[in-house]
């Protein structure tokens, strides 16, 4: 299963749908892209700017983060020109019905090159643009209360 870099954060910090990613992911083989270590230590560091978890729990997650990419727990694609070249092509794909931004674009075109569906997010955006495309899901709906 491919996952965005906030479902990551989700894995690594308690969420309210924590507890349904990490049922779901358990046992899974899970992908992402290079992007992850610059979008989920900026994640982390707004959770302790915001008040949501202290210095160590960001620093425990951190620390948590880089021992599944070390034991690929966690496999990053690579962030490469092979996978730049390709966002225009998906930015295209999806105009004018879904205004995608550049990073969604990226997670985009790694787990299509990766096909390791399938892509478990919860941004609406994202998630817009990944139906346009036609790729799976999960989970298969958002609550309408949900982000």
């Amino acid at each position: 299963m491919y996952c965005d870099s906030a479902i990551l954060v989700k894995l690594l910090t308690p969420e309210p749908d924590s507890g349904e990613f990490e049922q779901r992911l358990q046992n899974e083989p899970i992908s992402s892209s290079e992007l992850a270590f610059g979008e989920v230590s900026a994640a982390l560091f707004a959770k302790e700017r915001h008040g949501l978890i202290r210095r160590e729990e960001r620093e425990a997650a951190w620390t948590q983060f880089e021992t599944w990419v070390a034991d690929q727990t966690i496999r990053l694609d690579p962030l490469n020109s092979n996978v730049l070249r390709r966002v225009p092509l998906t930015l295209s794909r999806c105009h004018p019905s879904v205004p995608l931004r550049t990073l969604d674009a990226i997670h985009l075109v790694t787990c299509e090159l990766g096909t390791d569906f399938p892509l478990a997010a919860t941004d609406r955006r994202l998630r817009a643009a990944a139906q346009h495309l036609k790729i799976p899901l999960f989970p298969d709906h958002l609550p309408t209360d949900s982000l």
